[in-house]
């Protein structure tokens, strides 16, 4: 089973979703405004891509920090204290492909062809 991690009134996340339903893939989807962002599953995902990858530094929840939140950011564990009171401001979205050891994040239709293809 896939994992999708987002916010459902995000375009991306909306975008990200209709494609699997187009691809009629299978998936979960994990509200993490709401359900919230366990600790093991940030972990999980700085092992798998890096925290640089998670960290959306262009939306408007980073803009809304202040400048020391900021700063302070600048490793995997400074990040994910960042991002586990702040979930709004993970990347969107994460997709754990049925293993939770390969994540992406964004969505990239070309990159989950080949995602789809290992699943089969």
């Amino acid at each position: 089973m896939i994992d999708l991690y987002g916010i459902p009134n995000c375009d991306t996340v909306k975008r990200a979703r209709a494609w699997l339903d187009t691809q009629q893939l299978p998936y979960r989807f994990h509200d993490f405004k709401k359900e919230g962002l366990p600790e093991a599953t940030v972990q999980r995902w700085i092992a798998a891509v890096g925290w640089e990858a998670l960290v959306n530094r262009r939306g408007t929840t980073w803009r809304q920090l202040d400048a020391a939140a900021r700063d302070a950011v600048v490793d995997a564990p400074s990040a994910q204290a960042v991002l586990q009171a702040n979930p709004g401001l993970v990347k969107r979205p994460v997709v754990e492909w049925a293993r939770p050891d390969v994540v992406t994040v964004g969505f990239d239709a070309d990159a989950w062809i080949s995602h789809r293809e290992k699943l089969a």
